[in-house]
């Protein structure tokens, strides 16, 4: 029997393109759920099936869903997740969870804090304030490394769909 890795790891086939209007030019990137890395997301005890729509997370202590795109030199872009959490979800109640974000492997990540809330509704997150990151002129590795995480509380949660992620110039 084949050793099967328990993480996820992102199929680049699920990042689209997102294209200015009525143009060619790249203005941004959608990243659906298999395109995403999750820890844990091989393993059905902990995540149901990656499918187009969402991947559900069943229960975990250590929530990290993390990608990485192409981003220009000179540009700001937003980094967003569109989410939802089950009437039924647990786990959430005063446990901030991180929307971070970086420029190149060794950057620094700058981060928004956001709570969640178990009410069934779709929401994309940060909601109040952009997470925005300016890529400088003489980046060396010009990729934009995210993620959604909850690491430190070690309260076991549940009941979280993650529908997308969005990674979008600032003014294209």
């Amino acid at each position: 029997m084949p050793f099967r890795k328990p993480h996820q790891t992102s199929d680049r086939e699920f990042i689209d393109e997102i294209k200015k209007e009525n143009s060619n030019i790249i203005i941004g990137h959608r990243i659906k759920p298999k395109g995403l890395n999750i820890i844990w997301g091989n393993d059905l005890r902990y995540w149901k099936k990656t499918s187009d729509d969402y991947a559900e997370l069943i229960q975990v202590s250590w929530l990290e869903v993390s990608g990485k795109v192409p981003v220009e030199r000179g540009q700001t872009y937003t980094v967003k997740f569109d989410v939802e959490v089950d009437q039924n979800g647990f786990g959430w109640d005063n446990t901030p969870v991180l929307v971070m974000a970086k420029i190149g492997k060794k950057g620094k990540y700058d981060y928004k804090v956001v709570e969640l809330v178990c009410d069934g509704v779709t929401k994309t997150i940060p909601k109040d304030e952009q997470l925005n990151i300016t890529v400088n002129q003489d980046e060396i590795d010009p990729e934009l490394h995210f993620g959604l995480y909850e690491v430190w509380s070690g309260k076991w949660k549940g009941g979280l769909r993650i529908k997308k992620a969005e990674v979008k110039k600032i003014n294209p």
